[in-house]
């Protein structure tokens, strides 16, 4: 195959392939064909060219700038001004021409300005206590910044199908014997799937997972694009097109219909899945710029800057919803281990004193006390140390949100089924 880019597909809109085989534009995505006639008279080339005059419009518009200690690039609205870089907190250099960017489809607004964003994580991390003591100070909140993020937003209709083996296992006592009955069925189902707003990051960039954690948007809040919105705030660009992430896209849309097809066949004790099918029949791609607050905190060390640690956590524009990792301050974490080392062990020490009364048991006192300590002050500081540096808990995708099920197809085939017996050791519940 010979790629081509004068056409795009017309019912997803991914860019096409000439098959010399078939003498037929073909969609490796949701596996349509289209001859070159039928491209013609329809709208895709007109499609295209508009989308690289509407393109070439938005580059005119925007200011492209770049931080020279980290690299990280940003765009922004021509009247917005970039000072400093939202990750690393040093200056921003304007970039007389802005490269490579896309003009998106839709944008979600932000919906929190910066003072109920500064709000809303005040609230949240003031009652961490064992976040460094700047980490919430007025300097520190000043690098909060709203960033536009990327995204590719999909909607699909599929035929789905689902294979695999239901088990129903009863077990019953008789006499001295158990016994367990196993009935096993092939089971098989197929459905019609619409998917809504698979939401897929759409930049080569570290903070994936941080961005991808504030997930999901609400739908009905997408707007056309228009680039007052960008105004005081700026937007990283896309770097991922859409036929890169089809895969990805496709395995969420398989996982996701296990999911709704294995709950139709919640009567079974045991399921198995041998195989899961996804037949995409139309799709629709958007590039969306979606809200994000940043907070990127430095924990600088003392001799060496190349071994300082940036920690950052994020904000939905929209929700609020926040993710992220938390640095721990030594002193406050030490001063706990310490203090409940210190304290239970004194306690324990005077018990042990006062039940034995006697001074030769001083030894032995201490030696429990500094144990119990030991493991007191331990146990919570490992806890605590964990938690912080694990964050906050992966996002849980609504799947009932934006996945609806029309079951077309439900079979459930008797296999076998077998009863096993085992004998009770009577003499053991006796005693």
């Amino acid at each position: 195959m010979n790629a081509t880019v004068t056409y795009t597909c017309n019912n997803c809109g991914a860019g096409l392939l000439f098959n010399a085989a078939e003498q037929a534009f073909c969609c490796e995505f949701c596996l349509s064909s289209f001859t070159e006639a039928e491209l013609q008279s329809s709208s895709s080339a007109e499609r295209t060219r508009q989308m690289e005059e509407a393109n070439a419009e938005f580059t005119g518009q925007i200011q492209q700038y770049r931080c020279q200690s980290c690299g990280a690039e940003v765009l922004a609205e021509g009247n917005t001004i970039a000072r400093s870089c939202y990750y690393c907190h040093n200056p921003v250099l304007l970039v007389d021409q802005a490269s490579g960017a896309y003009k998106p489809s839709k944008i979600i607004p932000f919906k929190l300005d910066k003072n109920a964003a500064v709000d809303e994580f005040l609230r949240f991390v003031k009652k961490k206590r064992f976040v460094p003591k700047n980490y919430f100070s007025k300097s520190q909140l000043d690098y909060m910044s709203g960033v536009y993020y990327p995204f590719w937003v999909t909607d699909a209709y599929t035929t789905s199908n689902m294979s695999g083996i239901g088990k129903n296992v009863r077990t019953w006592r008789s006499g001295d014997y158990r016994y367990t009955e196993t009935t096993t069925y092939a089971v098989a189902r197929e459905g019609n799937i619409s998917f809504e707003d698979i939401t897929t990051f759409a930049i080569s960039d570290d903070s994936k997972e941080m961005v991808e954690g504030v997930l999901p948007y609400p739908m009905e809040e997408y707007q056309d694009f228009s680039m007052p919105y960008l105004q005081g705030f700026v937007a990283k660009k896309r770097d991922i097109e859409r036929e890169a992430l089809s895969g990805e896209v496709r395995g969420r849309m398989t996982s996701y219909a296990e999911t709704l097809l294995r709950r139709t066949a919640s009567n079974y004790t045991h399921l198995s899945v041998n195989n899961v099918n996804v037949n995409v029949h139309s799709s629709h791609w958007e590039y969306s710029l979606l809200p994000v607050w940043i907070m990127t905190y430095i924990k600088r060390h003392r001799k060496d800057s190349k071994k300082d640690k940036t920690y950052m956590f994020t904000m939905n524009g929209s929700t609020g919803k926040l993710f992220g990792r938390l640095p721990i301050s030594l002193p406050r974490i030490l001063a706990l281990f310490l203090g409940l080392t210190l304290g239970v062990g004194a306690l324990v020490t005077l018990l042990g004193l006062y039940a034995f009364f006697d001074p030769e048991s001083l030894s032995a006192s201490l030696f429990l006390g500094g144990a119990f300590g030991l493991f007191t002050g331990l146990i919570p500081t490992l806890i605590i140390t964990g938690k912080y540096k694990k964050g906050l808990q992966s996002p849980i995708y609504p799947l009932d949100r934006f996945a609806r099920l029309e079951l077309t197809g439900s079979s459930d085939r008797f296999l076998n089924r077998t009863v096993t017996k085992v004998r009770i050791n009577t003499n053991n519940n006796k005693k």
